[in-house]
């Protein structure tokens, strides 16, 4: 991968970006969908943007592993939201670090540490830039004279591999395919594929408390980890491996999902798997939504655990899985290192069948596509099916997204968890709020649902709006369908986020949903271990006035 080039702008590998011709053919597709003609912009030209001067000048030690040059602070200005994709294909890079560190070694992530508190400077570590909440972007919270942004992305080895307990030791800059990588030959997996898997780091998961690869049980990455090691400004946290503990409040627990506010994730010991040899899949068509709805729940109760179990409303399934009958449809799956799964995709389908499922004649195998785009497009090759369709969609659906974006389509989404009982009037109240607000601000547009995980006590719903921009008010516009849609979630008491993390754009919300009594705490943690408050301002804690 050596000779491939990320996109500095966009999501992905420059290669995979929909070339010309494919874009002109979504666009021509969404102009009859939406009534009005979408005009294509230019991809952005790099050489055409402007930076300001980096403002602070880092020490001559750090010369070898610290950039100021125009495509690194420009790469690592934004993360992959709608709204960063948007500023940067207009060349918007107003919130450009001023310096990008690339440490190679702990000691040197210390040394950053250290000259920033000194020289009141913001650290931002990065992970792999896939943040859509505004995680990696300092706004100039803080009282702080510049900004360094800190990728890890050098320190991404497999440093021990215990067989025994079935556990490694992996430094936090490994990105997802890297770590798969050097677990493989041990016959290990970490299981772990959030659908940003190839450009996501093992230290953005713990400090995001990413959701990833299972519908149930192991949803979150917070259940694979043993222990971590943490540099804070103030000295190393480390926790002790064992498989639980009843010893007060949990070391880790502080750490993950503090989003690089209280210090940087350097390695984790991290719970491993068997790699699967045994997996069904299949897709469940429902007559209604309400049907589907029920048999998920039915299913999230049953003890099964399916790894996959993804329920599409009628427009998702049809906009994503080319079901164009108005159904429903559920892509449930299993699967198994160590015995087959026949029997608990037969049991599967049965409960759905009881809901007015109908049933495929065959599941099938999905392959092993590891979260990889282009191996799931390799595994995918030749199948028909609303399964593979969708699983192709979803993997593409980030640089798509990037070819709306240069037509100025508004498409983004949102996610929540809520309890069965409230899920009618949840589902209700932010697909109302959502809509009105569309057609307030764009006159016309669709929202779409799924379920990204399940549990014996809820789903989590995941959101998903398309409407036409105004060129250059974009942000705007969807900021404003943002505001709406974040309101009525906290309205009927729901999550702002399940997976997402909170950042900049969930703060007002997280503030609201925290209690008095926890923000308090992690105010105090984050002065005892960030004195000077120079880690990531104005995440997850409040920033001091500046």
């Amino acid at each position: 991968m050596a000779d491939r080039l990320r996109s500095w702008w966009g999501w992905g590998w420059e290669d995979q970006a929909l070339d010309e011709r494919q874009t002109a053919k979504l666009a021509a597709s969404l102009q009859h969908r939406f009534g009005i003609e979408l005009a294509v912009r230019p991809p952005p030209d790099l050489s055409s943007t402007v930076l300001a001067e980096p403002r602070v000048r880092v020490p001559d030690a750090f010369a070898g592993w610290c950039h100021t040059d125009h495509h690194e602070r420009a790469s690592h200005t934004f993360g992959k939201a709608y709204r960063d994709v948007v500023r940067a294909s207009y060349g918007q890079l107003g919130h450009s670090p001023d310096v990008v560190a690339r440490p190679t070694t702990e000691s040197q992530i210390e040394a950053v540490l250290h000259w920033a508190s000194d020289a009141h400077v913001a650290v931002i570590p990065y992970g792999g830039g896939s943040s859509v909440v505004g995680g990696v972007e300092h706004r100039g919270e803080g009282d702080v004279r510049g900004v360094v942004t800190l990728d890890l992305t050098a320190l991404d080895r497999v440093l021990e591999v215990d067989r025994t307990s079935r556990a490694a030791r992996i430094q936090a800059g490994a990105l997802g395919p890297v770590l798969e990588d050097q677990l493989r030959p041990h016959d290990l997996t970490l299981r772990h594929f959030p659908q940003s898997f190839e450009f996501s780091t093992l230290g953005g998961w713990l400090a995001t408390r990413a959701g990833g690869h299972y519908a149930s049980v192991y949803t979150h990455i917070d259940d694979m980890v043993e222990s971590m090691r943490v540099v804070t400004p103030t000295g190393i946290s480390e926790s002790r491996r064992l498989p639980g503990s009843g010893a007060g409040p949990s070391h880790d627990r502080l750490f993950l999902g503090s989003e690089g506010s209280l210090g940087v994730i350097t390695e984790a010991w991290m719970r491993l798997q068997d790699r699967p040899r045994f997996k069904r899949s299949s897709g469940v068509r429902f007559a209604n939504y309400h049907d589907g709805v029920a048999a998920v729940r039915a299913l999230s109760q049953s003890g099964l655990f399916p790894t996959n179990c993804r329920l599409l409303d009628a427009t998702e399934a049809a906009t994503s899985a080319g079901v164009t009958d108005g159904s429903t449809l559920l892509v449930v799956g299993f699967e198994s290192a160590h015995h087959p799964v026949d029997e608990a995709m037969s049991l599967a389908l049965t409960c759905c069948a009881d809901h007015g499922g109908m049933i495929p004649d065959e599941p099938s195998d999905p392959g092993e596509s590891n979260g990889n785009a282009g191996e799931a497009q390799r595994a995918d090759q030749g199948r028909a099916g609303a399964v593979g369709a969708w699983r192709n969609a979803f993997l593409r659906a980030p640089y798509t997204r990037d070819a709306l974006v240069r037509m100025s389509v508004i498409v983004e989404t949102f996610e929540t968890a809520c309890t069965w009982d409230r899920f009618d009037e949840t589902h209700h109240a932010i697909t109302t709020a959502a809509m009105e607000a569309v057609e307030r601000v764009a006159g016309v547009g669709w929202v779409t649902c799924r379920f990204t995980h399940i549990y014996p006590d809820g789903p989590a719903p995941y959101f998903s709006v398309f409407a036409p921009g105004r060129p250059g008010s974009e942000v705007a516009m969807w900021d404003e369908i943002k505001v709406a849609v974040s309101e009525a979630i906290g309205n009927v008491g729901a999550t702002i986020t399940h997976h997402h993390a909170v950042g900049r754009d969930h703060a007002p919300w997280y503030r609201e949903q925290r209690t008095e009594a926890l923000g308090r705490v992690l105010t105090a943690a984050k002065a005892a271990v960030d004195p000077s408050g120079i880690m990531n301002p104005g995440v997850i804690v409040d920033a001091p006035p500046t």
